[in-house]
């Protein structure tokens, strides 16, 4: 896969299809990202399975001869205004507010002003969209207004939903603001049409909102089945550095209290009372978020992780490895026994599908798009949220029976073959066709 980025030094807009040997653009889609670029480092707070979305989406957009633009929040003036990160494909940033990184209950007040630029510098380029695809209810703001603007329709994403967040949220500071939930609700109306990631993500729409199911359309995540693949265990072991004799569980995702991360630490606890042997042959890394951060340089979840792990006294087997490129998480995959994600909420969860791709099993919680990405003793284990215990006992499982690991291993590849993003271009295309003949016959 070629991940080169061209940065391009014009500050004046620049048209894709007037590169050298490029044709005209077949259509071109307003991609909307305001609140995380997708060109940042995974595993901090904001950034994750949509920034992946986002980019590998407008990627494959863009080998298809659609032009994109993905607008998101200008936080640093050392990086370019433009940058070209793949053929046909534009990351633009758009200044809004302060330039720096915004809390998202913050950069609600910034929606205006965001949104009146994007007009602005889309009309000194005169170009026109004939779509507007939405990532997150801050950006589906954004595209309500540029609607307005333009009578372009646009397609909303949600991505994760505050209602459910609420419902699974442990402590006052993990709730959602009623700006967002209000913002959602208006949104499920006024969006020409919405896109689910799996069906329990449309019931949660129409139960939760009610979001017109007729609105809906079901588009799962998807996978660059080229970048995770099969790797042996071995060789993937040896890239990373984990010791001969050791094994291996990761977790990948964000450092935040919705990912249950302190369910894992918890059942590593408990593994090594019942296994105490295991303590000079296991690693848990957690890939996320900072390193061995100190101070106030770590988040408030990363304190509390980090004083649990201490609690327990198991700093030796789990690890804080901070983010990791996107090119090293196949071999992380890869080289773990299993990947763990004991999330209390997952709107589809893009980590299971990428640990899949490359032969791994998932243990996960039995909660939201986890249910639809894993089956159950085939590809993983699925278990109830907060089970430290029952977790503890599937990662036992797996560590004592290497066979059952490479079946299981085997059935995610062949599960993951159908979420390769070409498959999922194809789907969203035809959501981009459906809204331009409802355009046209209006």
């Amino acid at each position: 896969m070629n991940n080169e980025i061209v940065l391009c030094c014009e500050e004046a807009p620049c048209h894709s299809y007037m590169i050298r040997g490029w044709r005209a653009p077949r259509g071109r889609i307003a991609m909307i990202s305001m609140h995380t670029c997708p060109l940042a480092m995974l595993g901090g707070k904001n950034t994750g399975g949509m920034n992946v979305y986002v980019r590998e989406l407008s990627r494959e957009l863009g080998r298809r001869g659609w032009a994109v633009d993905v607008y998101t929040h200008a936080q640093d003036n050392e990086r370019p205004r433009i940058v070209h990160l793949a053929r046909g494909v534009r990351v633009i940033h758009v200044q809004a507010g302060p330039m720096r990184h915004i809390d998202k209950n913050e950069l609600f007040h910034h929606v205006p002003e965001f949104t009146a630029n994007i007009i602005e510098r889309v009309a000194e380029a005169g170009i026109h969209y004939d779509a507007i695809f939405s990532h997150y209810w801050l950006s589906g703001l954004v595209a309500d207004g540029l609607r307005k603007a333009w009578g372009t329709p646009y397609m909303q994403m949600f991505h994760t939903l505050g209602a459910m967040k609420n419902n699974v949220a442990q402590r006052d500071e993990e709730r959602e603001l009623q700006q967002r939930l209000d913002s959602e609700r208006g949104l499920m109306v006024n969006a020409d049409r919405l896109i689910a990631a799996n069906p329990l993500d449309r019931q949660q729409m129409i139960e939760l909102y009610n979001a017109p199911a007729s609105q809906i359309d079901i588009v799962p995540c998807g996978v660059d089945l080229s970048l995770f693949r099969p790797i042996a265990q071995r060789l993937a072991r040896s890239e990373i550095g984990v010791p001969s004799d050791r094994r291996l569980f990761s977790f990948v995702g964000r450092i935040d209290p919705l990912k249950g991360i302190d369910t894992l630490i918890r059942a590593i606890g408990l593994l090594l009372e019942q296994r105490a042997d295991l303590r000079r042959h296991l690693i848990v890394g957690v890939v996320g978020g900072s390193a061995e951060d100190s101070g106030e340089a770590m988040t408030a979840e990363m304190q509390r992780l980090r004083a649990l792990r201490s609690e327990l006294a198991i700093e030796d087997v789990v690890l804080f490895l901070g983010a990791q490129g996107q090119e090293t998480l196949p071999f992380f995959y890869a080289a773990s026994e299993a990947v763990v994600m004991p999330s209390h909420y997952e709107s589809f969860g893009m980590v299971a599908l990428e640990a899949m791709a490359c032969g791994t099993p998932v243990i996960a919680s039995e909660v939201g798009g986890l249910t639809f990405t894993i089956k159950d003793g085939e590809t993983g284990f699925l278990i109830p949220p907060h089970r430290p215990d029952l977790l503890a006992a599937k990662m036992l499982e797996l560590l004592d029976d290497p066979a059952l690991r490479q079946r299981m291993g085997d059935a995610g590849v062949s599960a993951a073959l159908r979420f390769g993003w070409p498959a999922i271009a194809d789907q969203i295309l035809a959501v981009v066709g459906d809204l331009t003949r409802a355009r046209l016959a209006a």
